[in-house]
C-alpha cells in the first residue's frame, strides 16, 4: 500500500509542475504504475507484455510471454515477487501467465 501512496505522491508532484504537458487521466496513472512495476521486477523480459484486465469481480495483472515463451518457467518461479510488487503498487492481487490467448497459470496473494 505504501508503494501505491508513494507512486501517487510522485504522480501528484509531477502533475503540479507548471511546465508539465502530462495529460492527467487514469490511463496515464496506470501506465506510470506499470512502468514502475517493470522497474521493480528487473528479471521480467522486455518482450513480455504487461497489462491489467478484469477477471471475475477484480482486476488481475497479465503477463503475456507470446514474444518470449522461453522465459515463462523461470519467471513463474519468482511469482511471489511479481505479486508483491503488483500489490505494493496497487495494480492487482493476482498475476495471470499467458502465451498469447493460452492460459499458462496464475499466482495470487497468500493471505
Amino acid at each position: 500500500m505504501w508503494g501505491a501512496i508513494a507512486l501517487y505522491g510522485q504522480f501528484e508532484n509531477f502533475m503540479s509542475h507548471p511546465y508539465s504537458s502530462f495529460d492527467c487521466t487514469s490511463a496515464d496513472f496506470e501506465k506510470a504504475a506499470l512502468n514502475r512495476f517493470r522497474s521493480l521486477v528487473t528479471f521480467l523480459p522486455q518482450d513480455c507484455k504487461v497489462f491489467r484486465e478484469p477477471w471475475d469481480c477484480s482486476t488481475v495483472l497479465c503477463l503475456d510471454f507470446v514474444n518470449c515463451p522461453d522465459y515463462l518457467n523461470s519467471v513463474k518461479k519468482q511469482a511471489h515477487l511479481l505479486v508483491s510488487a503488483a500489490q505494493e503498487l496497487g495494480l492487482a492481487n493476482a498475476i495471470i501467465f499467458r502465451i498469447g490467448s493460452k492460459f499458462m497459470g496464475w499466482r495470487g496473494n497468500s493471505y
